[in-house]
């Protein structure tokens, strides 16, 4: 337990502010920080974002990435197991890797601290892509934690993937150009703890741990992890607890809308949009002009490509845009993107269905037959002017089977609900 001590006793120094907290019982301890970073925005080139050092007893400084610019927003993240009685924290700009001329505004800080739950003792330290520092792509911006009596799973939501899969490609077979990776693996009754490296291959961690807590660093493009050589940004964001059992990874993303503007904003930054029903190499239209659609699959030797049209038009539209490298071979729940006229309103959406196309084995051989079966429909969305998920207008009476070659266009089981 945290008692903080009086505003009043907040000091300030000449480059930041000492937050002053005591704590009543050793144990982990967690700080919501409420910070600004005006000036800033995170699409704009030189004034990306500020960046704050936070340093618990004068200990060396961690890093927080002030991406979501001038507007105030609670930054959580772990200190490290602290002993009973008065400790401060530091909270100062970061002069080497802020954008010029950017500043940090610290509106409040609150403090927890005898924390227990295994999901913040396990959290990873995950420090930044050497490559990436100083450029604000690909940035941490959400961890999540998975728990089961027997293991903790947890995986990072990074702002963009530099790497791997192509921009078009992303949006279609994943319904989103943000990174969403599993990092960490830990099995809670052996001690046996996994990560994923290069080329998505699980390895055996024997890395550094502080605490509970293990050292990470991105050393793939798209973002697969190791133990190597730390950089000299290091973040220690707090996880939240999500469930996967009756959603895709995407709803993460969804519980924290900021995720698809800085989505959209670094894809500005690093010109990767085009203007609507332009083709333009890998570049993809404004991430407001796509229908976002959420659905449970089972697929064999096949892929699932979404469609949808308008009230007002026959022409149907299509998730994989004609290419069968972009529908989704894989089961479970899943998320893809319609793109469609800016503008269009969820009350202009009439129809969606799915049509089933055999895809390529592992070793390029096409497939004689194969079947989709569309589960459930959880969700069917569009992003608001300020890129936030809208209400869905979908619901699902009953599954549907498809064998490869077949389509149900429109799905009979499907209704929309403007």
């Amino acid at each position: 337990m945290i008692r903080p001590l009086l505003l009043a006793l907040i000091a300030y120094t000449a480059s930041g502010q000492v937050f002053p907290f005591e704590i009543a019982q050793a144990g982990e301890a967690v700080a919501t920080l409420r910070m600004s970073a005006p000036g800033t925005s995170w699409e704009r080139t030189g004034h990306e974002a500020a960046i704050a050092d936070v340093s618990v007893d004068r200990r060396p400084a961690f890093q927080v990435m002030l991406f979501a610019g001038s507007e105030v927003r609670d930054y959580t993240v772990f200190l490290g197991h602290l002993k009973p009685g008065r400790h401060s924290i530091l909270i100062e700009r970061n002069k080497s890797y802020s954008a010029p001329g950017s500043s940090v505004v610290v509106e409040s800080a609150a403090f927890r601290g005898g924390i227990t739950d295994a999901a913040t003792l396990h959290a990873p330290i995950l420090y930044a892509r050497k490559n990436t520092i100083g450029k604000f792509t690909d940035v941490p911006i959400i961890v999540y934690a998975e728990t089961s009596p027997e293991s903790l799973t947890y995986t990072v939501i990074f702002s963009n993937e530099d790497g791997g899969t192509s921009t078009r490609a992303l949006m279609a077979r994943w319904g989103r150009t943000t990174d969403i990776e599993y990092v960490y693996r830990l099995d809670l009754k052996s001690g046996h703890a996994i990560i994923q490296g290069r080329g998505h291959k699980d390895i055996e961690y024997g890395g550094k741990l502080e605490g509970g807590h293990p050292l990470l660093i991105p050393v793939t493009d798209n973002n697969m992890v190791g133990d190597e050589t730390p950089s000299e940004v290091c973040y220690r964001i707090a996880p939240v607890l999500a469930g996967m059992s009756a959603n895709s990874r995407e709803k993460v993303m969804d519980d924290d809308p900021l995720s698809y503007a800085l989505m959209a904003k670094e894809l500005e930054r690093e010109d990767k949009l085009r203007p609507y029903g332009v083709v333009d190499g890998n570049k993809v239209s404004d991430p407001r002009n796509y229908l976002y659609v959420e659905a449970k699959v089972r697929v064999a030797n096949s892929g699932v490509v979404a469609m949808a049209r308008r009230k007002d038009d026959k022409l149907w539209r299509s998730s994989s845009l004609g290419r069968v490298d972009y529908a989704i071979d894989r089961s479970g729940w899943i998320r893809t993107t319609i793109e469609f006229p800016p503008g269009t309103k969820a009350s202009d959406l009439g129809d969606i269905g799915f049509t089933c196309v055999l895809v390529p084995d592992s070793e390029r051989k096409m497939p004689v037959t194969g079947t989709c079966d569309i589960e459930a429909v959880s969700k069917a969305f569009l992003l608001d002017s300020n890129y936030r998920p809208q209400s869905s207008w979908l619901s699902v009476s009953e599954a549907v089977h498809l064998n490869a070659g077949e389509a149900i266009l429109p799905a009979p089981a499907i209704k929309t609900t403007p």
